[in-house]
């Protein structure tokens, strides 16, 4: 009998320390997330599963997920680190007065028949401000025509970021590293 209740302790024990190492796992390091919504696509589609990594600091073209109001995470990709300048002309992205290559945009724009995909813009003109402020940082969604992103809340504290967007785990035929 003592034997029987040790052993049911020592399954007990096991399960709550796996149930720990799962919540700081989940709450530290790596979180699961739904992509909500067709502001992403080509890239990503909606109900998409992805793996957050919230451990590596974002670098430009990294898509995040950050906290855009109480009840409301986004997923985007950032344009503009902290100092940047940011402009949009003739469909291109310059980033402090340098043409930048959107290889992720590449589909997109062979099916948009009908004008640009990204309206001309520049940051002044749609954040008011010269460059992205420090500790900030400049988000797009890939899908530019249908995308509520920083030409429309602002830039992005960093501390609102929750991690970079790493894995695509489901649908299964779609798995793999995210670009």
């Amino acid at each position: 009998m003592a034997s029987k209740k040790k052993e049911s302790w020592e399954w007990v024990k096991a399960l709550v320390v796996a149930l720990l190492l799962a919540g700081v796992v989940r709450y530290f390091l790596f979180a699961p997330i739904v992509v909500d919504g067709e502001s992403m696509m080509p890239t990503l589609h909606n109900r998409d599963r992805l793996v957050v990594n919230k451990l590596d600091k974002p670098e430009r073209f990294d898509i995040v997920v950050f906290k855009a109001t109480e009840t409301k995470d986004y997923i985007k990709r950032v344009i503009g680190l902290p100092g940047d300048t940011i402009e949009y002309k003739h469909d291109t992205l310059y980033v402090n007065g340098k043409p930048m290559n959107e290889k992720y945009l590449k589909p997109y724009k062979e099916q948009t028949k009908d004008g640009d995909l990204t309206y001309d813009f520049t940051l002044f003109e749609v954040t008011g401000k010269q460059t992205v402020p420090k500790g900030q940082v400049f988000v797009l969604g890939d899908n530019r025509r249908h995308s509520s992103d920083s030409r429309n809340i602002g830039t992005v504290d960093m501390d609102n970021i929750i991690g970079k967007a790493t894995v695509r785990f489901w649908p299964l035929n779609d798995i793999g590293v995210v670009k």
